[in-house]
């Protein structure tokens, strides 16, 4: 096989990517946009001594689980890997990806209880980063990153998002060519404007529009937030500064240009202010459920309950009615500002915050002599330290629930807390990301000789 062949295969399985995998002359061919059932003609693309990656020329025969996609950006963006399969069959994948993850990665011999279904596919998302680019014509382009690629793809109005999404994203990329502003290029690190980010609250329906630049700020800014009047929903508008070089997407440093800094939201029936730096699940409904799945593991009735990678202190506070005392600890200097005042607007007072990250927060408390009942880790998809499950088990709390977006690490994570004397109990994986190759999963874990 070689790079420009047209082969025939039938899709017999789906990777995490979204990537149909058939077999031709005993070689694998990955081709995207293809799903379990499809019999397709391909063309090779790419060349491996391992394999192949196809492109989808012709549907031979569809899969019965094949759907017509509402998106006309599809398959080209990188964010949705199931616009073109049923939802019941994108969440059986899902439910075996996680299954298999703990058996193949964690070593561990648990099943997947159940997968919570999204309360919706589409809209669902209150947050959106649109990266800007410059065009070779000139034009200003915004929009999300094609798959594997920092190339937009020129979408500004995304199925995920709120439909209001993308007119904010033109108006302000509108502002930016009436001004001239440079806009930053990935490869010379020189312009000014990187992107636009939105953060939207559902319940409250309040809107902040946060542009993200490589410099102090952006000339005009009192326009910009007069042309975003327009827009009802629009509570807000923020600079992020961002000078860094990396693909680091929000900088520290936020100043308020107009209007509130944060959004006002609802979550598992309390209020809480989020600022665009803070971690807040992009699907609120869907966390409802997640957190009440995560609720049930942890059982913190009367106990100490020790929240790490807290963020604005959503999990913890949602807890706070069934535990003696709430610890949580975050880094993001913000996101404990939230978590403090949050504590506080709900009339919480079993709670208290500690900014460190999750390793340090870990040391300090059993330097007290702290030992939780329970602790909540919700960590970044890369997971957990080392030093910070080996600070977990020294604590010895009964119980310990893992919160993760990435079913893989999660394995990989409480293999290592097996190792340290804590048995995996019970597994639910929770569609919060519908659509795209990501799914949560939580995971309850036992400290060995408990009844719990």
């Amino acid at each position: 096989m070689k790079k420009n062949d047209i082969v025939t295969l039938e899709i017999t399985d789906v990777t995490a990517e979204g990537n149909g995998v058939g077999r031709s002359e005993g070689m694998v061919v990955f081709v995207p946009g293809t799903f379990t059932g499809d019999v397709i003609e391909a063309l090779v693309i790419k060349c491996d001594r391992r394999y192949c990656v196809g492109r989808l020329e012709k549907l031979v025969a569809p899969s019965p689980d094949r759907i017509s996609s509402c998106c006309g950006a599809f398959p080209a963006c990188g964010g949705c890997v199931f616009r073109h399969v049923s939802y019941e069959s994108e969440l059986k994948l899902k439910r075996r990806w996680v299954e298999e993850n703990f058996r193949r990665i964690g070593g561990l011999d648990i099943g997947v209880e159940r997968i919570v279904a999204s309360p919706a596919v589409d809209s669902y998302r209150n947050k959106g980063i649109y990266p800007l680019a410059r065009a070779a014509d000139g034009s200003i382009r915004a929009g999300f990153y094609a798959r594997h690629s920092h190339r937009i793809a020129g979408l500004t109005h995304c199925a995920l998002h709120p439909d209001f999404f993308g007119d904010i994203v033109d108006e302000v990329a509108a502002f930016l060519r009436d001004e001239n502003i440079s806009i930053y290029d990935e490869q010379t690190r020189k312009g000014l404007a990187r992107s636009v980010f939105i953060r939207h609250a559902e319940a409250t329906g309040e809107t902040v529009v946060c542009v993200v630049v490589n410099g102090g700020g952006l000339p005009g800014e009192d326009r910009l937030a007069g042309r975003l009047r327009r827009f009802p929903q629009v509570t807000g508008l923020v600079i992020n500064v961002n000078r860094t070089e990396g693909n680091v997407l929000l900088g520290e440093e936020c100043r308020v240009v107009s209007g509130k800094g944060y959004i006002t939201d609802e979550l598992c029936g309390l209020r809480f202010d989020i600022s665009p730096t803070s971690f807040y699940q992009v699907n609120r409904r869907g966390a409802e459920l997640l957190y009440g799945v995560a609720q049930e593991y942890a059982a913190p009735d009367g106990g100490l309950l020790l929240d790490l990678y807290c963020g604005a202190g959503t999990i913890g506070l949602s807890m706070a009615h069934r535990a003696g005392r709430v610890i949580g600890a975050d880094i993001v200097p913000s996101s404990i500002e939230n978590a403090v005042y949050n504590a506080r607007r709900n009339g919480i007072a079993n709670a208290e915050f500690i900014r460190a990250d999750a390793a340090e927060a870990a040391r300090e408390l059993q330097a007290r002599g702290t030992r939780p009942d329970v602790v909540i880790l919700d960590p970044p998809r890369a997971g957990c330290d080392a030093s910070v499950i080996e600070s977990v088990a020294k604590m010895a709390p009964e119980r310990i629930v893992m919160v993760s977006c990435n079913s893989a690490t999660a394995a990989r994570d409480a293999a290592i807390f097996a190792s340290l004397g804590y048995s995996p109990l019970r597994l639910t994986a929770v569609d919060l990301f519908p659509r795209t190759g990501h799914c949560e999963c939580v995971v309850k874990l036992i400290r060995a000789g408990s009844s719990q």
